[in-house]
């Protein structure tokens, strides 16, 4: 039971942020998952399954409130779901970190340019289509073989090229759910196939799983009123603020001084 709180507590925090900045989750449960002696495979599965739950509840937050750009979220998914059944094949068969690096420098970019943005007059404009494609494909692939990264790369690329905060958050968590989903059938098929060899020790973590969708659902409820509720300036500092703190962090972990 008390691991099933804390995880619960650790699915309401990282579902608060992910709902009202359109990332963060992922990383966050996998990171304690990781903390935990989880494998990283068993982390990323972990993680996605949880999601299924908390996307779905997110989702259909930002449907209700209306935070959702649907021509957008139709160009997004599908090359999402592409580069997420991708990497969760890479996962399972490959070291993930090796790309660790250059999404920290990608995401301190990123994070510096939207902290820029929030306290200057630029104005925001349509996402041009063709960038869509290529950012989708790369968050979707990031997310599966690292565990998370959807939406620190999705949501930031595409707030980057000049998105309106509001629907660009609200369509990048309601088309996670899909993602999640094409990414959970995947780890599946890795298991039937016997792709996967440890597959067998994932029933060990259904009690992380358990309490990680319990935290997050109930979060969830809360993320389509924030986003619709804050300033624009406001999500930008926030988003800008989290994503260079967590370009700081892994830039330390890959230095070795955490």
């Amino acid at each position: 039971m008390e691991d099933f709180l804390l995880f619960a507590a650790v699915g309401f925090l990282a579902q608060a942020v992910d709902g009202a900045l359109g990332m963060a989750y992922g990383v966050i449960s996998s990171t304690v998952l990781l903390a935990f002696g989880v494998p990283p495979a068993q982390a990323s599965a972990s993680a996605h399954a949880a999601e299924l739950f908390t996307t779905a509840a997110s989702g259909s937050a930002h449907l209700y409130h209306r935070n959702i750009d649907w021509k957008l979220f139709r160009r997004l998914v599908p090359f999402g779901v592409g580069g997420g059944i991708i990497g969760a094949f890479v996962l399972t068969s490959f070291d993930g970190d090796q790309v660790k690096p250059f999404v920290t420098a990608y995401l301190a970019i990123i994070g510096s340019w939207l902290l820029y943005r929030s306290f200057h007059r630029i104005p925001t404009n349509p996402v041009k289509m063709r960038v869509v494609a290529p950012l989708g494909a790369t968050a979707g692939f990031l997310d599966a073989a690292g565990g998370g990264g959807w939406g620190p790369v999705a949501t930031t690329g595409l707030l980057g090229a000049g998105g309106q905060p509001r629907f660009v958050i609200g369509t990048v968590n309601a088309s996670e759910f899909l993602i999640a989903f094409s990414v959970s059938l995947s780890f599946l098929a890795t298991i039937v196939t016997g792709h996967w060899e440890q597959a067998g020790e994932f029933g060990d973590y259904l009690t992380s799983v358990g309490g990680l969708i319990a935290g997050g659902v109930f979060a969830a409820a809360l993320a389509g009123w924030m986003v619709k509720a804050l300033k624009e300036r406001t999500l930008l500092r926030l988003v800008g603020s989290l994503i260079t703190l967590l370009a700081g962090y892994q830039t330390l972990e890959l230095t070795g001084l955490v």
